[in-house]
């Protein structure tokens, strides 16, 4: 056998496993492998996951996604099912945030929603001879417009915040030029909490007669439900004119499992913009109104699952519970001398921030959070809380451990403020 032949009976890499692992091993050795992952049951995680505290509803998602296991929603004809239940998600999220019918479409979640509604923007640009486009978003919008940016050859524009961290819509007014497609406001921003003055940048993206995007994927399947049991919400939806878009998670306030978000137009013409569709290939037509191909059927089969199960009833009773809990951990921590809530939420998300002229070290308070199994996630300026459910059950041991924390006086090491990551 020369040099260049490849030895059949050689294992394909030194890496790869040469005998397969018998069921029973595998799910003890992944059970021990989970021992040190984020407790997210145990109501002391914040972010990540949503967990709708719901013994019920956990069940039928378990059953929904053994059902859907291997189905593929790229060819609907060939799953009917999905296309039924994707379709009145569809109607549903449209009802509920103010959209024509059939007007979106399910994507795997808040990132490639906000790349859809982009690359929309990005091609409606092309079709009026703009190429070098730039989209207006604050400060604080979420870094996958960053990232659908870098992916899509588009430039952003970063508008200020005023002093209570909303965006400034004076900053959109004077930042736009002939190159601008898009303006981008969160309802709410995941930082602070704090919900962009939506209306204000519609209307002059409307006077400009440009598109605008609402960034709802963190309270999109919330803040209708906090309206309804009574929590002021200023206007945010495709209700509002002068918006052209918007993008909400399932997965999130939802509660149902990743991935599953939807992205909504004031229009389906520009659906029909989103939309890719490819008949020279000898395979057959391939379209897809996403950027995926394969498709899941287990989060479309769950999102719809877990609607159906939870109605509005049950959305307006996970609304009370979560509002419950921001009122529990807010009093928390004004309770706490040194210590403050970073600006107005609007809703159950807020950033812990230290009070001017104090010398408290927050990363020392999160050290000694971490001691006491609470895992606060570290931003840039103070630490960041994002409460489910579950949350109204913590209170009190929040509150004590919180203060506890914070009278330790421990100097932290310095962690990073990281949300997601690579290794």
């Amino acid at each position: 056998m020369s040099e260049s032949t490849p030895d059949p009976s050689a294992s394909i890499s030194a890496g790869f496993p040469d005998l397969g692992t018998s069921v029973d091993e595998l799910v003890a050795t992944m059970t021990e492998e989970r021992a040190d992952d984020l407790d997210w049951r145990g109501g002391k995680a914040f972010s990540l996951v949503y967990n709708a505290d719901d013994p019920e509803l956990e069940r039928l998602q378990h059953d929904v996604a053994e059902m859907f296991l291997h189905e593929n929603a790229l060819n609907p004809f060939r799953y009917r099912t999905l296309l039924h239940m994707e379709g009145d998600v569809i109607d549903w999220a449209s009802a509920l945030l103010g959209a024509p019918p059939r007007s979106g479409s399910l994507s795997s979640g808040g990132t490639e929603s906000i790349f859809l509604a982009v690359q929309v923007a990005r091609d409606e640009a092309r079709a009026r001879g703009i190429i070098n486009p730039t989209i207006l978003a604050p400060e604080t919008a979420h870094p996958a417009f960053e990232k659908a940016c870098k992916y899509l050859d588009v430039e952003r524009v970063r508008i200020p915040l005023r002093d209570d961290m909303r965006a400034d819509p004076n900053a959109y007014r004077s930042s736009i030029d002939e190159r601008t497609i898009l303006l981008v406001g969160s309802a709410p921003c995941y930082p602070y909490g704090v919900i962009d003055p939506i209306a204000e940048i519609a209307s002059t993206a409307a006077d400009a007669g440009l598109l605008c995007h609402v960034d709802a994927c963190l309270g999109g399947w919330l803040l209708p439900f906090w309206r309804s049991i009574g929590r002021e919400v200023p206007p945010f939806d495709l209700s509002v004119p002068g918006v052209t878009s918007l993008s909400a998670d399932i997965h999130k306030y939802g509660y149902a499992y990743k991935g599953a978000s939807v992205i909504l137009y004031s229009s389906p013409d520009y659906v029909d913009r989103q939309t890719f569709m490819y008949d020279a290939w000898p395979g057959g037509l391939y379209a897809s109104r996403t950027t995926a191909g394969t498709r899941p059927g287990g989060p479309i089969a769950g999102a719809w699952a877990t609607i159906s199960h939870l109605g509005r009833d049950g959305y307006e009773r996970q609304a009370r519970r979560v509002a419950t809990a921001t009122d529990g951990f807010r009093a928390a921590v004004d309770a706490i001398e040194g210590i403050r809530v970073t600006g107005e939420p609007d809703m159950s998300v807020f950033e812990i921030s230290t009070e001017p002229g104090s010398d408290l070290d927050l990363e020392g308070v999160s050290e000694e959070m971490d001691a006491r199994n609470w895992a606060l996630d570290r931003q840039q300026g103070g630490l960041h809380v994002m409460l489910s459910p579950g949350h109204d059950r913590v209170i009190d041991a929040f509150a004590e451990d919180l203060a506890a924390s914070v009278a330790a006086g421990r100097t932290g090491a310095g962690a990073n403020a990281v949300y997601g990551s690579v290794v």
